[in-house]
């Protein structure tokens, strides 16, 4: 269990990563996002979790470029996440995306790097310099054959190049990571997954922490598809310490030992969020939420419906 006051993890190459962060996923106008990165930074976070897919690194960067020329808050001291997406996994791209989404961010190097998803779509450009993938009648991305150990042997030579300090993977299962552990010579550092107390993942957690790789929770609350915030057991423990039942759901992820990046556009919440290390769940409350976990049934994001994949099946 992670103590009240450690703010950070320890990965298993020794570099440390901030418990908590703001994920910058987002429907809605990019200059929201822009300014959530505004508003977290200038109170406190340490971290922020991008992707190119999400498409708004460009604009992500502007703001970073503006923040760290003022010199108050250091490039050194935030920790900054982006992922290589779907249709960039064959081997002469990976290095491509990578420079485009440093070239974006107005960065020198990512903290991390991460596969999004163990799968592979074909590219829409002949040259391979977009994040679109090719669609089929329906709509859905047409898949493609890339060897995962091609992908990844890349990222490790992006470790090698200095232009990532680790690399890691995102919605791996225990099969697609038994195979990637099998090869790598670099071990994945994270595993970012969809995770909250109504799918709290137990099983590949114990997988991950017997192969010391760290969880990460995107989805916290299980988006707009959940009622978790009014769980009556949540709202409990909540109001026991006076607290959102938001703070509460991160506060158990990182008792958990797991990094948690909630994402809001909201400041007064982004503000909020972080609050998270002034109190600490029993255990006997961190048992009562064990309790709410609904396996796959809990998922509220699935890949299934949207490409016609069983990944989580």
């Amino acid at each position: 269990m992670v103590n009240i006051v450690e703010k950070t993890i320890t990965l298993n190459n020794g570099k440390k990563i901030p418990l908590l962060g703001l994920g910058t996923f987002s429907g809605e106008r990019k200059g929201d996002v822009v300014n959530a990165v505004k508003v977290a930074l200038n109170n406190g976070y340490k971290h922020i979790d991008c992707a190119a897919v999400y498409g708004n690194e460009k604009e992500i960067g502007i703001q970073l470029k503006e923040i760290f020329n003022k010199n108050e808050i250091k490039r050194k001291d935030i920790h900054i996440t982006s992922k290589l997406w779907n249709s960039c996994h064959d081997k002469e791209l990976v290095y491509k995306h990578c420079k485009k989404t440093l070239d974006d961010l107005n960065l020198e190097y990512l903290d991390l790097y991460l596969i999004h998803w163990p799968v592979a779509f074909q590219n829409s450009d002949p040259l391979g310099l977009t994040t679109d993938s090719k669609k089929d009648e329906n709509g859905k991305p047409i898949f493609k054959n890339v060897p995962l150990r091609e992908t990844w042997e890349e990222m490790e030579k992006l470790v090698e190049m200095g232009l990532v300090k680790s690399i890691g993977v995102s919605n791996f299962n225990v099969q697609s990571l038994i195979d990637l552990l099998s090869y790598a010579k670099i071990k994945p550092v994270i595993n970012q997954v969809e995770l909250h107390p109504y799918l709290s993942q137990l099983k590949l957690k114990d997988f991950c922490d017997k192969n010391n790789i760290i969880l990460t929770a995107y989805s916290p609350l299980g988006q707009n598809k959940s009622n978790i915030l009014t769980d009556p057991i949540l709202v409990k423990i909540a109001e026991k310490y006076k607290k959102p039942v938001a703070n509460v759901i991160f506060r158990w992820c990182i008792q958990n030992g797991f990094v948690v990046i909630p994402k809001s556009n909201t400041e007064s919440r982004i503000i909020d969020n972080i609050n998270v290390f002034d109190f600490q769940l029993s255990n006997n409350e961190m048992d009562m939420i064990k309790t709410l976990n609904k396996g796959n049934d809990g998922r509220t994001f699935l890949p299934c419906n949207l490409w016609g994949i069983p990944i989580f099946d």
